[in-house]
């Protein structure tokens, strides 16, 4: 008898592909990228170039030379990964290097070692994001200042993110009232956050580009709501508890979104198809785990940044989550 062969999750029937799915995902990017050749010029350039061409290269190496099999390339997913890696780092001559040593993580450790998409357990990107966080922290937290529009030189004045220069005033006892209303620090003002002339990595900039590329995945069905909201709202309404409590130490809620990571994960990384839950009610409960997580990590961590790992610790208990919520079967 003629063995039969199941191919790794998602088992979706309908008019759909890989293929199809990864390149919308890599169309909703684009306005983020676009946002960042504003600010950043060539060097988001380069590691975006950098960062997709190796992925695409390691992925093909390792699915030539060492699994054997036919390569899936041109699936877009390995231009995902890397434009989603290039989107979690900052816009610094010095990461042009370090993101093909991310990519190399991220693909080979984070994806290929389980065997290719469909089977790793966690988030290649961020794998990759975190492996460069942890290894190279000083690279990696040396923040360029934005400078509209279209930058040529690769000559950047360092600077900080929002989060990370509240997190360090508030730890020398500063009250948060005073940091935010000190001209010196150079904060930035609620139209900078949502149009993004800000320091931070360079996917996360911008609020407005997030959300028209998170609409198209939507309207396109690509994504659900489920994780998206359940994780902004978790994180929306503990700091604003947070806040209510304390106005001195915790920021305010909507400022707490549109800085840092939160949308950027939100949308395109907690929603990864195959590290995340399969049914509605464990989707909604996998985007109150990293809205929690992420609060935390935030204000009692070490780091003034926390949805990467709050993300990948939550893609370890998928697995979990799928056994308490049952997906709808189709067939018995």
């Amino acid at each position: 008898m003629k063995p039969l062969n199941i191919s790794g999750s998602p088992h979706v029937h309908s008019d759909e592909s890989t293929r199809r799915i990864m390149w919308r995902v890599n169309l909703a990017l684009v306005p983020m990228l676009l946002v960042a050749l504003a600010f950043f010029g060539l060097n988001a350039l380069l590691i975006s170039l950098v960062s997709v061409l190796c992925c695409c290269f390691f992925q093909w190496a390792i699915e030539k030379w060492i699994l054997k099999v036919p390569s899936t390339v041109s699936d877009g997913s390995a231009v995902v990964t890397g434009l989603l890696l290039a989107f979690n780092v900052p816009a610094t001559a010095d990461m042009i290097w370090l993101v093909a040593i991310g990519a190399l993580v991220a693909i080979g450790i984070g994806k290929m070692s389980f065997g290719g998409l469909g089977r790793n357990p966690f988030n290649p990107a961020l794998v990759g994001r975190v492996f460069m966080l942890i290894s190279f922290p000083v690279q990696m937290t040396t923040w360029p200042k934005p400078a509209a529009w279209f930058p040529v030189s690769t000559d950047t004045v360092s600077g900080a993110t929002p989060l990370g220069l509240i997190k360090e005033q508030l730890s020398t006892g500063r009250t948060l009232g005073d940091v935010l209303h000190d001209p010196s620090l150079g904060l930035p003002s609620l139209s900078d956050i949502i149009l993004g002339h800000m320091g931070g990595s360079l996917g996360e900039i911008s609020a407005v580009a997030i959300l028209i590329g998170a609409i198209y995945l939507l309207c396109r069905r690509i994504i659900s709501w489920h994780i998206p909201v359940s994780f902004i709202a978790t994180a929306f309404l503990l700091s604003g508890v947070l806040h209510l409590c304390n106005p001195d130490r915790f920021l305010d809620p909507v400022t707490t979104i549109l800085t840092g990571g939160i949308m950027l994960g939100a949308f395109f990384m907690a929603t990864d198809m195959v590290t995340s839950p399969m049914s509605r009610g464990g989707q909604l409960l996998f985007g109150f785990g990293c809205g929690l997580l992420t609060i935390i990590i935030r204000n009692w961590g070490a780091y003034p940044e926390g949805v990467s790992f709050a993300i990948l610790l939550m893609n370890a208990v998928t697995p979990l989550i799928n056994r308490g919520f049952h997906p709808r079967r189709f067939a018995v």
